[in-house]
């Protein structure tokens, strides 16, 4: 396992990190969120990332026991939460669903300490731009959080470059603390952003990239060439919205072609795709998923593929998927 510098900061992360949307809570008890942990950690991973809305705050909850049960020190493991949706969307008041404003964040950070177990969190991130909330309120509320030593670094999650640029701009104005990482999809087929959109703010400011479903949700598997199968995540309910996606016909028949690829290098269809995104310089951590043991170490197997990608190799890879990609 290789380690990179977030963004311009000094704070080392591990090439692959394990991130706990979907699975922890839902599929993933503690005593599996501790093995699988426990399993990532002896394979140099050093970065697990979780967020409020994940498994309606139970996800941070899972991982803050699993953590304890662990009994690493400190210094060893980097945490991050993410706020934005709220705990219950339906129920929770109009200040603390879908919004960024500093009641709801500065309240936010305190329900993830105490779900988690901790003095203070790593990585906090906004895991949508609002709106409806100046930005300058969001800034001054996030600088506040690492000022009062609840968090370390800020960030963002899905942000527009626009949006980014203008959130640094007021930091930067006012001398606070600046947001120092974004937290994008990007895999094979959605590219655009990370390649292109975030181009400048990398190279001017130095934006770290903690990216997200390496694997397409499940589609860069292979999995759902025929459909959606029973026990996957397209199957699991309120994950409905991944299903057009997951069953594309175009993506799919292009499987096929990457495979072969990924046979020629002696990896799976997953390795050959998590090893793609890790092997962008500008990615920090590519976040990876898994619901059982065997997955996990299959997934961080992909390290010993990065090298295996040489130019040659990531033409004929972009041959395939470029013409697909968003």
């Amino acid at each position: 396992m290789q380690y990179r510098r977030l963004g311009r900061s000094g704070l080392k992360v591990s090439e692959l990190s394990l991130g706990s949307w979907v699975t922890y809570h839902t599929q993933v008890d503690v005593a599996a969120a501790r093995e699988m942990m426990a399993a990532a950690m002896d394979a140099g991973v050093n970065f697990f990332d979780n967020a409020e809305a994940y498994a309606v705050g139970k996800s941070e909850t899972v991982m803050g026991e699993a953590i304890r049960a662990l009994k690493w020190p400190r210094l060893n493991y980097i945490v991050s939460t993410k706020f934005f949706w709220g705990l219950d969307r339906e129920g929770d008041s109009i200040n603390r669903k879908s919004t960024l404003n500093r009641k709801y964040l500065m309240q936010a950070i305190d329900g993830s300490l105490k779900r988690m177990g901790l003095d203070f969190i790593d990585l906090v991130y906004c895991h949508r731009p609002d709106p409806q909330t100046p930005v300058e309120e969001t800034v001054w509320a996030m600088s506040d959080m690492i000022s009062q030593g609840k968090a370390l670094y800020w960030g963002t999650s899905e942000w527009s470059a626009d949006e980014i640029r203008a959130a640094w701009a007021i930091a930067d104005k006012h001398h606070l603390h600046k947001p120092l990482m974004e937290q994008p999809q990007y895999h094979l087929f959605h590219r655009k952003r990370v390649e292109q959109e975030y181009k400048r703010l990398i190279e001017d400011i130095g934006l770290g990239l903690t990216t997200w479903s390496p694997l397409a949700s499940g589609l860069l598997t292979g999995k759902y060439r025929n459909g959606v199968p029973a026990g996957s995540r397209g199957a699991l309910a309120g994950m409905e919205f991944l299903v057009k996606g997951l069953t594309d016909a175009a993506r799919n028949a292009a499987l096929a072609q990457l495979e072969t690829i990924a046979s020629e290098l002696g990896c799976s269809l997953s390795q050959i795709a998590i090893a793609w995104a890790a092997r962008n310089p500008a990615v920090s951590t590519v976040i990876t998923g898994a619901s059982n043991l065997t997955q996990l170490r299959d997934n961080l197997a992909s390290v010993a593929v990065i090298p295996k990608l040489t130019p040659e190799v990531l033409a004929r890879i972009d041959l395939i998927s470029l013409p697909l990609a968003g």
